[in-house]
């Protein structure tokens, strides 16, 4: 199963008053981290988006476990959790600079066109990926 790990330097503005990082900035970090697994696939997601589709978020589950404060260093890993060709299960754990997992959690997206919202088989309309996201999955 393939996983990358993204660091992400803590900024001010991502924290609230105690210094610690506000719950709704771990989705951004999320992003950040399904961006670079995509990437380490030799994708780039603005390329999709060019023929005419887009991958909304269907749901997000998040878990907090431990605070990462303001001037700490984090790190997130992402890797594939499940894949059944139309719909992706990104899974995400977020750790601080020791190693403790900070925030654990998924997002599920689907591929649609973009101008009617429907759904798009990877299989057919991206066989490339289709082909990335089953090696990356360790099912390929």
């Amino acid at each position: 199963m393939k996983k990358t790990k993204t660091p992400i330097k803590v900024r001010y503005q991502e924290t609230d008053q105690m210094g610690v990082v506000y719950h709704a900035n771990y989705l951004v970090w999320f992003e950040i981290g399904r961006t670079d697994f995509i990437e380490s696939l030799g994708f780039q997601y603005h390329e999709m988006e060019a023929q005419g589709v887009v991958s909304p978020v269907v749901d997000v589950q998040m878990s907090f476990k431990h605070p990462i404060r303001y001037g700490q260093e984090a790190f997130v890993e992402t890797w594939i959790g499940d894949y059944d060709g139309l719909r992706v299960t990104y899974q995400y754990e977020i750790k601080d600079s020791e190693g403790r997992l900070a925030v654990s959690g998924s997002s599920k997206h689907v591929v649609v066109k973009k101008d009617t919202f429907r759904p798009v088989s990877l299989r057919r309309g991206f066989p490339e990926w289709d082909r990335a996201y089953k090696q990356a999955l360790g099912v390929e």
